[in-house]
């Protein structure tokens, strides 16, 4: 295995994959010194907290919840689909914290989601062959030849939309929009209209309960409930974009970032222990995120672990489990086992997304079936292992989309067309979305750390 010395640019020297072949090389060498100009977008005591709150989730004593577009869009950018979105993952927070009783640590896929991995280079209709779109930091979704183009000048647009985002998350932070008081109160909403709201009703009393006790206390304008913390994280997949925005801080001398964003992820494609995505994301300071999907050989995943945490530190490294609801209590409780006998400290959450893309038609869709099963056989494999299941990685928007069939509502494949309207994957919708957190609380209810293990076999 590689053991040269690290640099920010050192991945350069590595096989890479998911790399758009971008035909002007001086304008990309120009744009990425430009972008490297730039103030940070995020900074190092936010990413060092962040491992902190993440080595909670590690050990069972947090739990995760990310979630956010599947790649966000240029021509999608509004606040009201920024506040929409962070507002669901408020809503699912609470929800979710009420079930777990532990704090719950908030990831949004947002300020910075542009860059897509693709199964094929090159995209066919009929006779017309172009490439691929990778995303609107790289090229543009419209089937022409010019759009397809990989463009430099994309990276600028990512790094203003992204900063203007994060300035509206921040906002919504720490400006009274995220009130514990407010999102109980959309909570109440959502119980109230959905089908299944007498399923719900319980959860919501005891967050009532709990409110009344706290404005009795006069805890109510205390921080912890009058703001909040969230995080943001995307897929590092185009290098020469996330090596321009890495910083050796001048309080950090020794360590760098990569200030695109929190919290950094691998893909299940580009997870190679001698790629030049893995080489660039070991020697970052960031917490870091690892997709494990039904490929991975336990031996790999120990190779990778040791490339990206050698100092086997809590909080550095997260598993995104992304298996399907099929496979994953075949495939991942190896996985979890042989990295629990070497000590391995590490927090597992789950993709149910990923593993679960169906086609209905025309359309690429999933199941909310399907994505819960995944959920439940995720815990279960913990349960059996003795181990935590840290959190839950989900693709959603706020918007009332119509990609994912299932959930209260029933969403049917005739259903498809009437807002189907993501770029590339499908997500939940905001009443799915919440669905999923309310189910996912009463699972959390009996999957404290420390119960006892249970065979695999006793929840099917």
């Amino acid at each position: 295995m590689n053991s040269l010395p690290w640099h920010p640019g050192s991945w350069r020297d590595m096989p890479i994959r998911q790399v758009p072949d971008y035909p002007d090389r001086d304008a990309l060498a120009a744009m990425e010194g430009k972008i490297a100009s730039f103030p940070p977008l995020v900074f190092a005591g936010e990413a060092d907290r962040l491992t902190a709150r993440l080595a909670d989730a590690a050990e069972g004593r947090a739990f995760v919840l990310q979630g956010g577009d599947c790649a966000e869009s240029f021509g999608d950018f509004r606040a009201d689909s920024i506040r929409d979105t962070f507002r669901v993952l408020l809503q699912m927070a609470v929800v979710l914290t009420f079930g777990a009783s532990l704090p719950v640590v908030k990831l949004g896929r947002m300020a910075g989601q542009f860059a897509k991995p693709r199964s094929s280079d090159v995209e066919k209709r009929g006779e017309a062959v172009l490439p691929s779109y990778r995303g609107d930091i790289v090229n543009g979704p419209e089937f022409s030849p010019a759009a397809r183009v990989p463009d430099p000048s994309r990276m600028e647009f990512a790094y203003l939309q992204s900063a203007a985002t994060l300035n509206l998350l921040r906002a919504f932070a720490t400006g009274g929009y995220a009130d514990l008081h407010e999102v109980h109160r959309w909570n109440q909403g959502f119980v109230a209209r959905s089908p299944l709201a007498a399923r719900y009703q319980d959860l919501a009393h005891r967050i009532d309960e709990t409110l009344r006790f706290m404005a009795a206390c006069g805890m109510s304008e205390a921080p912890q409930v009058r703001e909040t913390e969230f995080y943001t994280s995307h897929e590092a997949l185009l290098l020469p974009y996330e090596q321009a925005l890495t910083r050796e801080p001048s309080t950090h001398r020794g360590r760098f970032y990569a200030c695109s964003a929190h919290f950094l992820w691998i893909g299940d494609r580009t997870r190679q222990p001698e790629g030049a995505h893995v080489e660039f994301l070991r020697g970052v300071a960031n917490p870091l995120g690892l997709k494990v999907g039904p490929t991975t050989e336990a031996a790999d995943l120990l190779a990778l672990c040791e490339r990206l945490n050698p100092s086997n530190v809590a909080g550095r490294l997260t598993l995104i489990s992304r298996m399907g609801a099929e496979k994953v209590e075949e495939k991942l409780p190896a996985l979890v086992r042989a990295l629990a006998a070497e000590g391995r400290k590490v927090t597992w959450i789950c993709d149910p997304m990923h593993g679960n893309t169906v086609a209905a038609g025309s359309y690429k869709t999933r199941s909310f079936d399907a994505i819960l099963r995944e959920v439940r056989g995720f815990f279960d494999v913990h349960q059996a292992c003795n181990t935590w299941p840290g959190g839950v990685h989900i693709e959603m928007t706020g918007t009332d989309v119509t990609e994912c069939l299932g959930g209260a509502h029933r969403l049917t494949e005739a259903d498809l067309s009437r807002s189907y309207a993501t770029a590339c994957d499908p997500r939940l919708n905001a009443e799915q979305s919440l669905e999923l957190a309310f189910l996912v609380a009463e699972e959390l209810k009996n999957r404290r750390p420390g119960a006892p293990a249970l065979p695999l076999q006793a929840a099917q």
